[in-house]
């Protein structure tokens, strides 16, 4: 296993909370299944700061940063029954990423977590 990329963000909670203000924000930011699962949640705030903090840890492990066609909303934040959080591409960011990668198999690994101000994600990459 190689490791191609890390990255990792921290948020803060209140600057989400002002966005989420935005319905703009909310749609261009998050996929529908992920605003499905905030709004859902006991604490919808911390839900949505912890995937945009994990759409920016992708972005800095992919080396490319929210640009040149990385879409926040095609980076999915979800999670397994278990509860573990995972990241699934799709739409033109997922064929960025398969180009990136020159069609090679990647694993993406997510870890997050939150406190009363803050939301961080940490990202690994590897093939």
């Amino acid at each position: 296993m190689n490791i191609f990329g890390i990255g990792t963000d921290i948020i803060s909670i209140d600057r989400i909370k002002n966005s989420l203000k935005n319905k703009n924000f909310v749609h261009r930011i998050f996929n529908e299944k992920e605003i499905l699962k905030c709004k859902n949640n006991n604490n919808s705030t911390h839900c949505y700061a912890k995937r945009f903090a994990a759409k920016e840890a992708f972005s800095k492990a992919l080396g490319t940063g929210i640009a040149n066609g990385i879409n926040f909303n095609e980076i999915v934040v979800l999670n397994k029954k278990s509860g573990k959080p995972y990241i699934n591409v799709i739409g033109q960011s997922k064929k960025i990423l398969y180009k990136k990668f020159k069609g090679k198999k990647t694993k993406i690994s997510l870890s997050l977590s939150d406190e009363k101000k803050y939301a961080v994600a940490f990202v690994t990459i590897t093939k």
